[in-house]
């Protein structure tokens, strides 16, 4: 084969590599489920099936632990004024999400992720108001998805660096991010977590954290980005593993236009 053969194919290669290299894109997550449809609701049920329906790679959710030990899965602190991790269940049962479900337990959240195959469980986990209700809302977790054999279908995210530190003393397998973006990835590593999960305006501060995340091998999830315009920024910079959004069928379609 002749040199100039040898060179037309050398430089094919390196521009087929070097577009699979620019043009990676980011999995989707939808933000408290896909909520932004009809019948839907934040953290509801239907917001679960509903991302997993359009293709999510997985579903993010807020989970906070009542006083008598039951995990439930709500964003806020308060329902209708009442504060969940001072309230028992029974106080909390009978409240309705926006579309007329019960507010789920996340054993019944997580017993309808286990039938959705091909979408992750992103398990927030709220910060309490003490280290060890952290640590409490963190078993009672773990437990529900041993329970379950959800280990590899589950991930942890938490705005609380303790929860996050016991989780990882607990379950070194597990995969688990920091949301706050007050910490570095390099420390982020050696605390011996897998990933960052920080607000996109983080990003614009720390552009620097993107080449360092690769560098290290910390997963970047950016969060929360919406409408076509900034969803489109995000999925074409480089360094970013994840896109947490609350419009993930037009994070899709972007994606599905790009390749």
């Amino acid at each position: 084969m002749k040199s100039k053969e040898l060179k037309t194919i050398f430089i094919t290669l390196v521009l087929a590599f070097a577009s699979l290299t620019v043009y990676a894109q980011p999995k989707v997550v939808a933000h408290r489920g896909y909520w932004r449809t009809e019948g839907s609701a934040q953290n509801s049920i239907t917001s679960l099936q509903k991302a997993a329906a359009i293709g999510c790679y997985g579903s993010e959710f807020d989970v906070w632990l009542t006083v008598d030990g039951v995990p439930v899965v709500f964003h806020d602190a308060t329902i209708n004024g009442i504060r969940i991790e001072d309230a028992t269940y029974a106080e909390l049962m009978n409240h309705r999400l926006a579309n007329g479900e019960f507010i789920p337990t996340l054993q019944q959240y997580l017993l309808e992720g286990s039938k959705l195959e091909g979408c992750q469980l992103i398990l927030e986990i709220k910060p309490h108001s003490t280290d060890q209700r952290d640590e409490r809302i963190v078993q009672r977790c773990l437990e529900l998805v041993h329970m379950l054999k959800l280990q590899k279908r589950t991930e942890y995210i938490s705005f609380s660096k303790h929860a996050c530190e016991y989780l990882h003393a607990q379950e070194p397998n597990a995969k688990i991010a920091y949301l706050n973006g007050d910490i570095s990835p390099k420390d982020i590593k050696t605390i011996g977590l897998t990933g960052i999960d920080y607000h996109f305006n983080v990003f614009k501060k720390h552009p620097e954290w993107l080449t360092e995340s690769q560098q290290l091998g910390v997963e970047v999830n950016v969060w929360t980005v919406d409408g076509e315009e900034a969803l489109a920024e995000f999925a074409n910079l480089k360094g970013i593993d994840i896109i947490t959004t609350n419009d993930p069928e037009i994070l899709g379609n972007i994606i599905k236009k790009s390749k």
